[in-house]
C-alpha cells in the first residue's frame, strides 16, 4: 500500500481467519468432489475460499454476501485477476433472512453472526437452522466457528472482547451436537491449529504495526497504537490457547 495517510488493512492474510494455504487446499478438494454447480458464501469478506472453490470447479458459479464494501471490492478485484469475474458476484447485503439458497455449497467461515440477530450462544443455533434451509439436498455446509477449548477462567474472560461470557461459546462436542440437532451429518471435524493461530494473528497486525513504527508522529498514531496493543493483549492474555476456531463440513440429511 502506497498511501501513508492511513494505516493499512489486512494486506497481508490470505484469509480472515487462522485457516492455512494447505487447509484450505483440502478443504476445497474435498467440496470440488461433490461437483457443485452453485456455491453462497456468507459474511465472505473478500471470498477467497469461494474463489478458489470456483478456480477448481470451472462449472460452478458464486455468490458472496457481506457488508463491508472495503472487502467486498477486494474480491472484486480478486475474482478479475484471476479470470473468475463472469463467475461470481460479491454483494453489499445482510444475510439476515437471505433468499438467496438454495446453493450446493454453502460456506459460513466465522460469519453465523450474519444470519441472525440472535444473541451468543443462541446465534449459532439459530446460523445452523438457517444453514440447513440454504443448502440443497447432497450439498454440503462448511461452517467455521469459535469454541472452547478449555473452559476460561475470569482472567482471560477479562482480556477478550467486552462483555466476554465462558456462556457464549460452546466445547467442540457440543458444537458438533448442534449441527447433528439442526439435522446435519458431521462428514468432517477439523480444528485450527497453534500455527494457524499465530500466523493469523500476526499477519491481522503487523502491516498496521510497521505502518506505526514508520510515522509513530502521525495524527492517527495513538488510536492506532491503543488498538494494536489492545488487540495484542486480547489474544495473548486473553483467548490464545483457549479458544479454538472449528471447521466442520457438514451434510444435510434428507
Amino acid at each position: 500500500m502506497t498511501d501513508s495517510t492511513v494505516p493499512p488493512r489486512l494486506t497481508r492474510l490470505d484469509f480472515h481467519g487462522p485457516l492455512s494455504d494447505r487447509r484450505a487446499a483440502r478443504i476445497v478438494e474435498r467440496l470440488a468432489r461433490t461437483g457443485p454447480r452453485t456455491v453462497l458464501d456468507i459474511g465472505c469478506g473478500w471470498g477467497e475460499l469461494m474463489l478458489r472453490l470456483l478456480a477448481a470447479v470451472p462449472e460452478a458459479r458464486g455468490v458472496g454476501l457481506d457488508v463491508k464494501e472495503e472487502d467486498l471490492a477486494r474480491g472484486r478485484a480478486n475474482a478479475r485477476q484471476r479470470g473468475l469475474a463472469e463467475r461470481v458476484e460479491f454483494v453489499a447485503e445482510s444475510a439476515v433472512g437471505t433468499a438467496r439458497g438454495r446453493a450446493d455449497v454453502v460456506l459460513c467461515l466465522s460469519a453465523s453472526h450474519a444470519l441472525s440477530e440472535a444473541e451468543p450462544p443462541e446465534h449459532t443455533a439459530v446460523a445452523l437452522k438457517e444453514l440447513h434451509a440454504l443448502v440443497n439436498p447432497g450439498g454440503r455446509v462448511l461452517l467455521a466457528e469459535g469454541f472452547w477449548e478449555r473452559p476460561p477462567t475470569d482472567e482471560e474472560l477479562g482480556h477478550m472482547w467486552p462483555g466476554a461470557s465462558a456462556a457464549e461459546l460452546h466445547d467442540l462436542a457440543g458444537l458438533t451436537d448442534l449441527a447433528v440437532a439442526a439435522g446435519f451429518r458431521t462428514s468432517w471435524i477439523e480444528t485450527a491449529s497453534p500455527e494457524e493461530w499465530e500466523e493469523f494473528e500476526s499477519g491481522y497486525q503487523s502491516d498496521v504495526e510497521e505502518w506505526l513504527a514508520a510515522h509513530p508522529g502521525h495524527p492517527l498514531a495513538e488510536e492506532t497504537r491503543a488498538r494494536l496493543d489492545g488487540h495484542r493483549s486480547s489474544w495473548l492474555r486473553g483467548y490464545r490457547g483457549v479458544m479454538g476456531i472449528a471447521y466442520l463440513t457438514l451434510v444435510p440429511m434428507n
